[in-house]
């Protein structure tokens, strides 16, 4: 009996260890949000400002949003966004879309990108917390 409970014990040993390192940090993604909250606005209450609500933008066709004035860069880009857009996107937004008005340095740290993306997940378009 011993052996097949050092059996199993080693066997979940091994399926942790290869379960990914860091699991995204929604406390972490709310932090880097407060970069893009000059500009931006997330929940039920939010309204475009010099950049337009954030609810719900992954899915969202960019350049989309209602009442807010975007670059014709942006309406024109044909993007889409899902995870690794906006991945590529919040690095260097000004060369994933050239002539977009965003003007914003970048997130370069892959983890911290992660955690902010799985933050932005969870409000939908309609700014609920899912």
């Amino acid at each position: 009996m011993n052996l097949k409970l050092s059996l199993l014990a080693s066997l979940m040993l091994a399926m942790c260890a290869s379960a990914p390192a860091s699991a995204q940090d929604l406390a972490a993604g709310e932090r880097s949000f407060l970069k893009c909250k000059p500009c931006h606005q997330m929940g039920e209450e939010a309204i475009n400002s010099v950049g337009p609500v954030l609810n719900g933008i992954i899915g969202r066709k960019a350049g989309t949003y209602d009442n807010y004035s975007y670059s014709d860069a942006n309406k024109n880009s044909g993007l889409t966004w899902d995870d690794d857009t906006f991945k590529v996107y919040i690095k260097n937004p000004r060369a994933k879309i050239p002539g977009t008005k965003m003007a914003f340095a970048g997130i370069n740290n892959e983890n911290e990108v992660n955690n902010l993306l799985a933050y932005l997940k969870q409000f939908d378009a309609k700014g609920k917390k899912q």
